[in-house]
């Protein structure tokens, strides 16, 4: 069954109505073709005018979708020949960031993604996709596998941050995000990075310190949720939507400050409503900045890298 959020009250309306003729049409007793055809383009028309006028906080519900197509759809669909390597050599696998070796098309590359999961068992098995010190070091060990040997990085990010228990922060969480993002920094081969989703905290930039870093057009990129900085800010999480509003944690609005890359478009109503079109999209943006990035050497490519990050937000100041 499919999950519409509140802002889109009216699109489930008239969705339902258009099952129900459906269903009237199936059984033969109604010819309403033409009656289904002119529901489904006015369906059509309010998907457009109200994905084209999303708030902050609108966008963050869409980010978070149940149906949102996640890591693992990616990674079946663009990753031929997948290999995965588990373990960070040091504790255990941490199944919040999955990663290995593949193929696009038919370049060898280092794929790392986290994973939330789509139904309770999956969400548990995968911590909500929010990672614990050993995630980042298996993320360590992986990008220092694919310096060694040549191979593009390919990092998909989607989690609200990394896990805050106190487990975690008994092993080190804080130390193994700064690695990581000191590792995403220092390989000499490509790196590229696209928000799938959610981008939250240290737990996303731990995978995303990249030469390229996309966001598909209604995913989210901040350092800290809208819930988490209106209970600082305001003692109340009631204050969400004004948080995201003040945050600037949209595509558009990191795109202007220069944080990020390339904004990839989505389907009217979201990447959930047809998430082959999504996938094709970013398959394609990969391939493309794999090649282009694929003529630098190693030391440009650090060059890049650095460039790009000391420059962050002066396209929004100019």
């Amino acid at each position: 069954m499919a999950v519409f959020l509140n802002f889109e009250k009216p699109v489930a309306e008239m969705e339902g109505k258009i099952e129900e003729l459906r269903h009237l049409s199936s059984q033969g007793d109604l010819n309403i073709v033409e009656e289904i055809s002119r529901l489904q383009s006015k369906v059509d028309r309010m998907l457009r005018q109200i994905y084209s006028n999303l708030t902050p906080w609108q966008k963050v519900q869409v980010a978070r979708h149940p149906d949102r197509p996640q890591f693992f759809a990616y990674l079946n669909s663009i990753i031929k020949d997948f290999l995965p390597l588990a373990g960070d050599r040091c504790f255990a696998d941490d199944q919040a960031i999955i990663g290995g070796l593949g193929k696009i098309g038919s370049k060898s590359v280092m794929v790392i993604g986290q994973q939330k999961g789509n139904d309770l068992e999956s969400r548990v098995k995968h911590n909500f996709g929010m990672a614990k010190p050993e995630g980042y070091r298996k993320a360590i060990r992986l990008m220092e596998m694919a310096d060694r040997f040549a191979l593009p990085i390919v990092t998909f990010v989607d989690t609200a941050g990394a896990y805050p228990g106190i487990d975690a922060e008994e092993r080190g969480q804080a130390e193994a995000i700064a690695r990581s993002i000191e590792t995403c920094l220092r390989v000499k081969v490509p790196l590229i990075s696209i928000v799938i989703g959610e981008g939250g905290s240290g737990g996303a930039i731990a995978l995303a310190a990249a030469n390229a870093v996309l966001m598909l057009e209604h995913s989210i990129y901040s350092v800290i949720s809208p819930e988490g900085c209106a209970s600082i800010l305001w003692r109340s999480a009631t204050k969400a939507a004004e948080a995201a509003e003040a945050q600037k944690l949209t595509a558009q609005d990191l795109y202007g400050l220069g944080i990020t890359d390339k904004i990839l478009p989505e389907p009217v109503g979201g990447a959930h409503r047809s998430p082959e079109t999504v996938v094709n999209t970013v398959a394609r943006e990969i391939e493309h900045y794999i090649n282009t990035f694929s003529n630098m050497d190693g030391e440009a490519l650090l060059r890049h890298r650095y460039d790009k990050f000391l420059a962050m937000g002066s396209r929004g100041l100019n």
